[in-house]
């Protein structure tokens, strides 16, 4: 019998200073539908939301980081960080070859990603959009792609073919 998820990898999914709670629920929920290993935040922490309906809180792991330091210090062995940001160097979702083992890092709406996650960011994405979406919608969205299209396997942090 074969573990699936060694097969297809893990990631987590969450949130530098999130604007509002609401987002947080809204996106915790899709995490849990889209099998996400984990959720967290970096600033701004966690209440109950009423948008958590599955309560998904307690269904996955879930970590605070006071700063991003301290949330790129305990990256898991391996993953890469990706960012979901409007970047000039971004490359387009619908181009990206998500890697098996990701965590994925979404900004508050009204500021986006701090200077240095985007400097550490091993990957950045981003929409074919006109204007910024709603940060529970964009995870949503890169967790659904991410569920479509599998994971890529990287070597060296280059995708193989």
């Amino acid at each position: 019998m074969t573990n699936d998820n060694l097969k297809t990898g893990y990631f987590g999914i969450g949130i530098q200073n999130g604007k509002t709670p609401e987002n947080l629920g809204v996106l915790w929920r899709s995490a849990q539908n889209l099998g996400a290993s984990f959720i967290f935040t970096i600033g701004n922490r966690y209440a109950k939301q009423a948008c958590d309906t599955h309560n998904a809180v307690k269904a996955l792991p879930y970590f605070h980081y006071e700063t991003f330091e301290d949330f790129y210090s305990h990256l898991p062995k391996g993953a890469m960080l990706i960012g979901v940001e409007l970047d000039d160097k971004a490359t387009l979702l619908s181009k990206f070859k998500h890697p098996r083992n990701a965590v994925y890092l979404l900004g508050a709406e009204d500021h986006g990603l701090s200077k240095k996650a985007v400097e550490k960011s091993h990957h950045l994405v981003k929409f074919e959009t006109p204007k910024s979406l709603n940060v529970s919608v964009a995870g949503s969205i890169v967790m659904y792609d991410r569920s479509i299209k599998g994971t890529a396997i990287y070597i060296d942090g280059k995708p193989k073919s």
